[in-house]
């Protein structure tokens, strides 16, 4: 099956670029036909030449909108070849945003003929979740991505996304929220609050001592003033993070920085994000994304991008992680979706969903990793060599409609799992608490402790516990406790069971 469109140029023209997800093949179908893993072509609909430019048009029309090919494969096109296919289509959708991508690529003009047509859009809304549309009048054509054109995300409408989307989410996070007493509220953010950031430590395999904890928590709460993003806000951000002052940040970094496993040498350089020379440019786009998304673009598809696109630039040295992660917040509250003060435990549900989170971190880093040249000097010393575009395409265009599946997932169970699970957990535990407290005088600390082991372990008082508070707890009260808790558990049923 032959190969056309992106994959065909990408190879023709040995281009840097990824390979597209599903390359466009010439197969014996008679229509155009989606496959698990590439796009069957009719061999009649297929370009008739090698010709770049007639493989890049119908790959605009049949594949979709890769940028980080179509930027690098048109500073390749002739000039001249783009004009004479103006002046064949002045009026043409797709010869026109050839024109377009062209000087965008090359940074200069064609000596294009007069343009007529109505404007068309770069990405296809009913295909992509879109951005606000910027009018270039000059090629009548709307640049609509989730960036700009030097550095943009593209996230495709799947079933997933749709589903996440047409959910409610946010608001049937504002109606839970609603409908529980201020004191059951407090109490579950409370907790909320404390294990998102113990969590978020916990990916990092850090465990944070109660000031770094309690400083996590008061920047969690930050979130909710809406600040829109900045290099001085974020140096801020990060300082208050990383309890190593020789870590603290006070700009954007200007060294390379790279990810270590376990593995010595070369062979353990995980991933390398872009080089220090255009984090600056990258960090400018995605916080003008960031600032202008409320109120245009879906709050969880906003909060994705930001996230994953801050992790992926690595911009400090120290405290990445945590400040994406915080960044998903960050992007929920300032969109005004969420009522003021309430948090989803996204981080949570990443701990627990650990190797989902790596896989989809690693769905960018492990393909641009194969980019770098690395040489172990010695020492922990390495020489870095990017062989890819020199215009670092590979991280200004990505695909992060992954990383948006993956967000929506984990925002639904950190609402409908880890929220709900625990809000049910205190109503148990005020229930069994009166019903104690109605028989028997109890220490308040003893009746907590005895009340948590025991809805901890099945409804039973353990034996080190009976032993342990015995000298104090007369012997009925365990019983008293037991009792109690069976009861509450049977009365309230599991979340598997709802």
């Amino acid at each position: 099956m032959a190969a056309i469109g992106y994959e065909h140029v990408r190879c023709q023209l040995k281009l840097a670029a990824l390979p597209p997800q599903r390359p466009a093949r010439v197969t014996p179908v008679t229509r155009v036909e989606p496959m698990a893993d590439h796009i069957a072509i009719p061999g009649g609909v297929a370009p008739d030449s090698d010709d770049p430019l007639s493989h890049l048009m119908f790959a605009l029309k049949h594949e979709g909108v890769n940028l980080a090919i179509l930027m690098e494969a048109f500073r390749h096109v002739p000039a001249d070849d783009v004009v004479t296919q103006l002046r064949r289509t002045p009026s043409g959708g797709y010869a026109r945003l050839a024109g377009y991508l062209w000087e965008q690529a090359n940074g200069a003009e064609l000596d294009a003929p007069a343009i007529t047509g109505q404007s068309v859009d770069l990405f296809d809304p009913d295909r992509y979740i879109t951005g606000p549309t910027r009018r270039n009048a000059r090629w009548r054509v709307n640049f609509n991505g989730l960036g700009s054109i030097r550095y943009c995300a593209t996230v495709e409408r799947t079933p997933t996304i749709q589903a996440g989307i047409a959910s409610g989410l946010l608001d049937r996070a504002n109606r839970y929220a609603e409908g529980l007493d201020k004191l059951l509220r407090d109490r579950a953010l409370a907790w909320a609050y404390l294990h998102e950031t113990q969590d978020s430590f916990a990916i990092e395999r850090e465990a944070p001592n109660e000031g770094r904890a309690r400083a996590f928590v008061a920047l969690l709460h930050q979130a909710h003033e809406r600040r829109p993003l900045s290099e001085d806000y974020l140096v801020n951000l990060q300082q208050a993070t990383v309890s190593n002052p020789l870590d603290r940040a006070v700009a954007f970094r200007h060294e390379q920085n790279w990810l270590q496993g376990p593995l010595r040498g070369a062979a353990g350089v995980t991933y390398l994000p872009p080089p220090p020379a255009i984090v600056d440019e990258l960090m400018e786009h995605l916080m003008a994304f960031a600032n202008g998304a409320p109120g245009v673009i879906e709050p969880v598809v906003a909060a994705a991008v930001v996230s994953f696109g801050f992790v992926f630039i690595h911009p400090f040295m120290d405290g990445n992680g945590r400040l994406s992660r915080f960044l998903f917040h960050h992007g929920l509250c300032r969109s005004g979706a969420l009522q003021d003060g309430l948090i989803l435990p996204v981080s949570v549900a990443m701990k627990k969903h650990e190797a989902d989170y790596l896989q989809t971190l690693q769905s960018f880093s492990r393909p641009v990793r194969e980019r770098w040249q690395v040489t172990w000097i010695g020492e922990d010393q390495y020489d870095f060599n990017y062989a890819g575009d020199p215009q670092y395409g590979l991280y200004r265009y990505w695909d992060a409609t992954a990383c948006v599946e993956f967000g929506f997932r984990m925002a639904e169970q950190a609402l409908d799992t880890e929220l709900r699970q625990e809000t049910e957990y205190l109503m148990r535990y005020d229930a069994i608490v009166r019903k104690v407290n109605e028989t028997m005088d109890l220490r308040g600390s003893d009746l907590s402790t005895l009340v948590i082991s025991a809805l901890d372990n099945d409804g039973v008082v353990s034996k080190r516990r009976r032993d342990q508070f015995g000298g104090r707890v007369p012997a009925a009260a365990f019983e008293l406790i037991e009792q109690a808790v069976r009861q509450t558990l049977e009365a309230v049923p599991d979340e598997d069971d709802q």
